[in-house]
């Protein structure tokens, strides 16, 4: 697989008000897994009022063409029309969210913030008789910016009553290699393989990567996909990081109704 060069984003002055907020849809591949399409995107976040840490908010998103016209017709994709990975600027916090088609192009979810600061939104979504589209959208949460918490490198931790272990394939990953990024959950109480996972969103699990970086990109977001018939307590991805730096993964699994959310640290060189 090769990497696709992508359109360079089309951004906006960032605010909080009630009036919408534009940037332009770079598109195409998610990290290398998905083909180059020549459709042109763009989404509008609308926002009321000011944000402030742990009150519910009302985020609006507009689809349209590259004319302003609203798309009517999406697809699913992974059991839904759109999904929203919500995360802070310092990759402390992750939310990945399922906003409600409205129709008329609209989509429409209720979330809130944890913490203040600049928040970045990737908006992936499949407009019907396209391939995905990304938009990349921003906003920010009122108050004092929170102190930058140092990387938790380690390869095996705790998420409530399962334990998650995970190495990468290679010792050294390397830019533009592909790499598979296992997953092992045991049961935090016995120490044995889990027998109790289920399929997330159409597959055995799901995988955001980013790329730490001053200001958030569609380049530095990849979303890979789970292979398919690894062990029952393992989940397998596969994909490359385009770029050498620190990247940051969240790994999401159903352990019988309940989904776990797995962040891990990953170093990748020339």
């Amino acid at each position: 697989m090769t990497t696709t060069t992508h359109p360079k984003a089309a951004h906006a002055e960032e605010t909080n008000h009630s009036h919408p907020i534009t940037h332009t849809a770079s598109h195409g591949e998610h990290g290398g897994d998905h083909a180059n399409t020549s459709a042109s995107t763009q989404a509008k976040l609308i926002t009321t009022g000011v944000i402030t840490p742990n009150a519910s908010t009302i985020l609006q998103i507009d689809v349209q063409d590259e004319n302003g016209k609203a798309l009517a017709q999406f697809d699913q994709f992974q059991e839904q029309v759109m999904h929203l990975i919500a995360v802070s600027d310092d990759l402390q916090v992750f939310q990945h969210l399922h906003p409600v088609y409205k129709g008329n192009g609209r989509f429409e979810v209720e979330v809130q913030f944890p913490q203040s600061g600049n928040y970045t939104l990737f908006s992936d979504y499949q407009p019907t008789g396209q391939t995905e589209q990304v938009s990349v959208l921003k906003t920010q949460v009122a108050g004092n910016t929170a102190p930058v918490a140092q990387a938790d490198w380690s390869r095996t931790k705790t998420f409530n009553e399962t334990i998650v272990g995970f190495a990468p394939n290679q010792a050294t990953v390397r830019a533009g290699q592909e790499v598979v990024l296992p997953f092992n959950l045991q049961d935090a109480a016995s120490y044995q393989p889990i027998t109790d996972l289920q399929p997330y969103l159409g597959e055995k699990g799901h995988l955001v990567i980013l790329r730490q970086s001053p200001t958030l990109t569609r380049e530095n977001y990849i979303h890979a996909h789970a292979v398919q018939n690894t062990p029952a307590n393992q989940i397998h991805f596969a994909t490359r990081f385009p770029q050498p730096g620190r990247y940051k993964l969240w790994g999401q699994f159903n352990r019988n109704g309940e989904i776990i959310t797995a962040d891990f640290w990953v170093e990748v060189v020339e």
